[in-house]
Parts: C-alpha cells; sequence; structure tokens
C-alpha cells in the first residue's frame, strides 16, 4: 500500500507541469491548445536521446527549448497565419509525430537501460532514501510553479494575463497582443515538455504514443484542483492544478489496487472520471440549484 501511495504521488506531481501548462493556456490565455499530447512525447523523447548520450541535467534544458520551439509554431499559426487556435494546436501536434519519431531515431520508442538519469544519480547521494524519486518529483514540480507564479507577477506576466481578459483593451495599452500570446504559449508547452522529460527519464524510456490524451487529462487534473482548492490568485490556482493531479492519480491507483472493474475497463474509467472531473463545476451548480428548489418548496408548503 505505502508503495502504491508513493507511486501515485510521484506522478501526480510529474504530470501536474501538464495541468499548470494548461491553467497557462486555457485559464489564462483562453486558448485552447492542442499541441500538449505531442509535446509532451517531443520533451519525453529528447529528454532520453540527451541522457543515452551521457547528459541527464543537459537533456531536460533541451526538452524544454524544443517545447518552447513547439509552441512558438503553434503561436504563429495562430497569429501570424491567421490560423484558428484550436486548428493550429491540430497542426503543430499532427507534425510533431514525425518529428518525434526523427529525435527517436525513426523508432516507435527508445530506452534508457543502463543509462544514468537524474533519479538514479541521487539515488546514488543516498539523500531521501526510498523516497527520492518523490523527492526529485516534487522538487521539479514545485520550482517550475514558484517560477510560473513569479513570471504571472512580472509586467509582462500580467500583460499575458491582460491578454487572456480583453485583446482590444492590451492593443489599446501599446502592448502588442501577438508577442504575448507568443510568449504564453512558448512557456505553457516548456511546461509540457518539462513534464514529458521527468517521466521519460522516471520510466528510463520515450514512446511515441505515451502523450495520447494527456491534454484531457491534464485538463481534467486542472479542473479537480479548481473544484477542491477554488480559484482565487494565481499561486493558490498553481496549487490547485498540483492538487488535482495528485487526487485523479490516486484515484487512478485505487482502481488499479483494488480491482473494482477489470484491468481491460481502464481505458473506460479513465474517460469516465474525465467527464465527472470536466462536469464537476456544471454538476455542482446543479445540486445547489435543487437544494434552493427543495428549501423554496418546504417554505410554502407550510
Amino acid at each position: 500500500m505505502l508503495y502504491v501511495i508513493q507511486t501515485a504521488l510521484e506522478l501526480g506531481f510529474m504530470y501536474a507541469l501538464v495541468a499548470m501548462a494548461l491553467f497557462l493556456s486555457y485559464r489564462i490565455l483562453d486558448i485552447a491548445d492542442l499541441t500538449t499530447d505531442s509535446g509532451f512525447v517531443l520533451g519525453a523523447a529528447v529528454s532520453v536521446v540527451v541522457a543515452a548520450a551521457g547528459h541527464p541535467f543537459l537533456a531536460v534544458f533541451a526538452a524544454i527549448f524544443a517545447g518552447a520551439c513547439a509552441g512558438f509554431v503553434t503561436a504563429f499559426l495562430q497569429t501570424r497565419l491567421g490560423v484558428p487556435s484550436i486548428l493550429a494546436g491540430i497542426v503543430t501536434n499532427t507534425g510533431l509525430y514525425t518529428v518525434n519519431l526523427m529525435v527517436m531515431g525513426w523508432s516507435s520508442n527508445v530506452s534508457l537501460l543502463k543509462q544514468a538519469t537524474l533519479f538514479t544519480m541521487l539515488r546514488d547521494t543516498g539523500i531521501g532514501g526510498s523516497w527520492y524519486k518523490l523527492i526529485l518529483a516534487a522538487g521539479v514540480t514545485v520550482l517550475a510553479g514558484v517560477l510560473l507564479v513569479w513570471f504571472l507577477g512580472t509586467r509582462l506576466g500580467l500583460s499575458i494575463r491582460a491578454t487572456g481578459d480583453n485583446t482590444d483593451m492590451v492593443r489599446a495599452s501599446s502592448v502588442n497582443p501577438v508577442f504575448t500570446v507568443t510568449v504564453g504559449l512558448c512557456v505553457s508547452n516548456a511546461l509540457t515538455a518539462l513534464s514529458g522529460a521527468v517521466v521519460g527519464q522516471y520510466q528510463k524510456s520515450a514512446d511515441i504514443n505515451s502523450g495520447t490524451g494527456i491534454v484531457v487529462i491534464g485538463l481534467a487534473c486542472l479542473i479537480i484542483g479548481e473544484t477542491v482548492i477554488g480559484r482565487r490568485n494565481i499561486a493558490v490556482n498553481a496549487a490547485a492544478a498540483v492538487a488535482g493531479s495528485i487526487i485523479y492519480r490516486f484515484i487512478y491507483a485505487v482502481i488499479l489496487k483494488t480491482s473494482v472493474v477489470p484491468i481491460e475497463c481502464l481505458k473506460l474509467v479513465t474517460a469516465v472520471v474525465v467527464a465527472l472531473a470536466i462536469a464537476s463545476p456544471a454538476l455542482k451548480e446543479w445540486g445547489a440549484l435543487k437544494k434552493r428548489k427543495m428549501g423554496a418548496q418546504q417554505k410554502g408548503g407550510r
């Protein structure tokens, strides 16, 4: 049971980076960026390939840069060529499939067997004992979250936040919304690639299909966290993304551990959990409305 909790926490922290990326693109910029699925694979592929060459630290920064480049392409299609945001993400997502195969040497998967990773290097130091993976995963995510909150509090970050609220107001304030959208999408996809980079070194492998459905799961994690913690300021929203990811992973782990449903039905269970998470705000509002109606009927009957 302890192993299940430990694994759920590790995966929760690592995939929380995707939820934070979607918080930036979906919540702040109000852009449905579908680059996420292939951007995650791009981060994992670059990280594993560079780490296999003997540079696990450099691998993480190379993955972040690659993710930012993917975000730039999506932003360029949207802002310069007039492609709608959803279609721009789909186009980039489709093109990245070939790019990811190219990065992995035209193979559908690559591995890091008997190669050093950030996790094995931390394990060799003896820090954290059996919890070294959790320490590293949590450390990377917390650091990324702190930097994201700090960045969104800067002048550029405030401009990005304003762009999502009112583009015309930003343009009237002599701020170029094309620039703010581009920076926002670059940062968002860099976070997604960072998640893929850490997961790739954690699993010691990268697979061309490992990013399938990541955007939906990340969005579900974000909404779960916002439902539990709420939406107030940027710091709380970033914390909600992390909390939602951990809660989602715990739900998934419980289903696997208890065998409530056959393992063949896990995809269906995931779809149900995601649907309920996304619909939770509407369900909560519907429940409150029914409660008020029942209260009004009871008062009227007296």
